[in-house]
């Protein structure tokens, strides 16, 4: 059989063959003793390395499993600040793709996985259908989901050729992988009296969350997190250290987010670090059941803790705020985010209109 990069099969064998040059400069032909032609190119790299530092060829060398990069990468990424989505999102790669040598992560597997899971969330959209007990739509990975799974993937992948445990060949083929197109159009948010309703439906420790979200624009880890030593009720602001965009921000307070902050501040006799805590001072993690119960007694469907920030922004762009404004208040790195909330203001658009018009009438 005719080689091909110096990976063969032979009539007698099952097993793919490599043939490289020795560090001595002579010819070598090799049984990879496996019929995987991925980890026969594996193989065949590490030789090659091996005979370029003149390093007698090690034995039964085989690649590392997922399973391995796995441990090291969890290992790895314990004390970052998204440990826990992260490692609900390698979990999920690991139950995909099971015990495999890295080696198999090619151009072809990566498209593969794309494409089956773009297949599945096409087939779950046709299929969902709400829980009228629950009021929410039973979840499904979403394209731009996908491309989070990828990058994970991409990055442990990037590590295990830094940590020597896979080639870096590895890397040139899964560079080539695109993102999928994101649909990320969904702009939900309450009217004013929605927003009522909600609140007065919201129990007690929930209240004060949802009228911080409302008036401040915060996200729920954000609020979740929100420490008194982080709030100047005095010069009136909050300032975030640690945000999404690893930027600071300032979020002035308002009258409501004030008094709701005085109270809760009367309240804390036990200084507790947390403004948002239980009983026993430890911050909430979530509040998604109680949240999404008063949203089913206000009778607001389709609504998510997250859309509380677009309702802040919309109605900031309703009343006349400049997008440049609402972008920083959002802490929004590029202006483009912020332009899903420019067709809420079209008055602006007849009042830009209307400058032309004692020009035009000279």
């Amino acid at each position: 059989m005719a080689r091909s990069k110096g990976i063969y099969k032979r009539k007698d064998s099952p097993y793919w063959w490599i043939e490289y040059t020795g560090p001595d400069g002579r010819r070598r032909q090799v049984s990879t003793k496996t019929n995987v032609k991925a980890e026969a190119e594996y193989l065949l790299s590490c030789r090659r390395k091996e005979s370029m530092e003149g390093v007698i060829p090690s034995r039964n060398k085989k690649p590392a499993l997922f399973s391995q990069l796995i441990k090291e990468y969890l290992s790895w990424t314990e004390h970052q600040k998204a440990f826990q989505s992260k490692r609900n999102r390698v979990n999920l790669l690991l139950t995909e793709f099971g015990d495999v040598p890295l080696t198999v992560f090619t151009t072809k597997a990566l498209e593969q996985f794309q494409a089956k899971k773009l297949k599945e969330c096409k087939k779950s959209q046709k299929e969902a259908k709400p829980d009228a007990d629950k009021n929410e739509v039973p979840k499904f990975r979403k394209p731009a989901t996908i491309n989070r799974d990828l990058s994970v993937l991409k990055h442990m992948l990037k590590k295990a050729v830094e940590w020597q445990m896979v080639p870096e060949e590895v890397l040139k083929g899964i560079a080539k992988v695109g993102k999928l197109p994101e649909n990320n159009r969904r702009l939900r948010y309450l009217s004013k009296e929605e927003c009522g309703k909600l609140i007065e439906k919201c129990k007690d420790h929930v209240k004060p969350i949802v009228i911080t979200a409302l008036n401040t624009g915060m996200r729920r880890g954000e609020i979740l997190s929100l420490t008194w030593d982080r709030i100047d009720l005095t010069h009136g602001f909050i300032l975030l250290d640690v945000t999404k965009n690893g930027e600071r921000r300032e979020i002035p307070i308002n009258a409501t987010v004030r008094a709701q902050l005085e109270e809760l501040a009367m309240r804390n006799v036990d200084g507790h670090r947390h403004v948002f805590h239980d009983k026993t001072g430890k911050p909430y993690l979530d509040v998604k059941r109680s949240f999404l119960k008063a949203c089913s007694d206000a009778g607001i469907t389709d609504f998510h803790f997250h859309d509380l920030r677009h309702t802040f922004a919309s109605h900031l762009v309703m009343a006349g705020v400049d997008l440049t404004t609402v972008k920083e208040l959002l802490g929004h790195k590029d202006i483009t985010m912020t332009l899903r909330y420019a067709h809420l203001a079209p008055e602006h658009k007849a009042k830009a209109v209307e400058i032309l018009v004692p020009k035009i009438g000279r």
